[in-house]
């Protein structure tokens, strides 16, 4: 079943526009699912904040993948999972993730202290990801290569394309599967590196960024929203709670999704 799951996931990049609204936990996976979702992307931040930790490599291994577990179990479709910087061991994290029903992965260039890997580096590290896949028995993993030039601000602003399409050529020969270049949402930018690269190429949606329509016309081929999501979804408890206690009113808790929608998915 994995291996399927992994050849569909895989085909899902081949043609149009592939949307992820990421997911942090089983409800929110199933729910994702619901709303007619053809695969999941977790998200670390989601996850981590749901624990009580903090984004950046502030959960455990274990933690993480058992998030992935839970999630995987929760849902039919395809699921990948962000597994950060790798959690100090990047091949065990990514053997215990397809342990756990992942049939992808999102693997970050940079470090925790917000410089970035070298690129024959970080090319080592993504050629161990996949002879990882290979020993746990899924070669099939779909190895989405996050590329933080961009995201982190790393070096003059004109030199930074020229950086990320040098990593895309070594991430490709390294055996990723797609490029993600989060922070990056200028499309005459995306359109360069869609048109240099192979590989599918995933960016970050945002209020305020081109439309999916937008991204899809510069050659995205993969779009998700990160820890958005999440966010909004405790920004209306906050809310709830606010009004609820200055008030004693409930007018934000109004179109939450019926109690017996959540039980059924379970």
């Amino acid at each position: 079943m994995a291996n399927q799951k992994a050849t569909t996931f895989r085909s899902l990049h081949d043609d149009g526009l592939l949307v992820l609204p990421n997911a942090w936990d089983a409800a929110s996976a199933a729910l994702v699912e619901r709303a007619g979702a053809k695969a999941i992307a977790t998200t670390s931040a989601g996850v981590a904040w749901s624990l009580g930790r903090r984004d950046g490599q502030g959960l455990s291994r274990a933690e993480a993948v058992g998030a992935v577990a839970r999630i995987a179990a929760a849902v039919g479709v395809p699921v990948t999972a962000d597994v950060e910087g790798g959690y100090d061991d990047l091949a065990a994290t990514v053997s215990e993730v397809i342990g756990a029903g992942a049939v992808g992965v999102n693997v970050e260039d940079s470090k925790d202290d917000g410089t970035l890997f070298g690129i024959s580096e970080q090319g080592e590290r993504l050629a161990g990801v996949r002879a990882a896949a290979a020993s746990a028995g899924l070669p099939e993993l779909l190895v989405n290569a996050r590329i933080d030039v961009y995201l982190l601000g790393i070096g003059a602003p004109g030199g930074r394309l020229d950086e990320v399409l040098a990593r895309a050529a070594a991430y490709a020969d390294a055996g990723a599967d797609c490029l993600y270049v989060i922070g990056l949402s200028d499309l005459d930018a995306i359109s360069h590196i869609a048109e240099a690269s192979a590989l599918p190429l995933n960016v970050l949606a945002f209020p305020g960024a081109p439309t999916a329509a937008e991204f899809e016309a510069a050659g995205v081929r993969r779009l998700s929203v990160g820890p958005l999501v999440a966010q909004a979804a405790y920004a209306v408890a906050e809310r709830a709670a606010a009004e609820l206690l200055a008030t004693g009113t409930c007018k934000e808790l109004e179109g939450g999704v019926d109690y017996g929608t959540l039980n059924a998915l379970f």
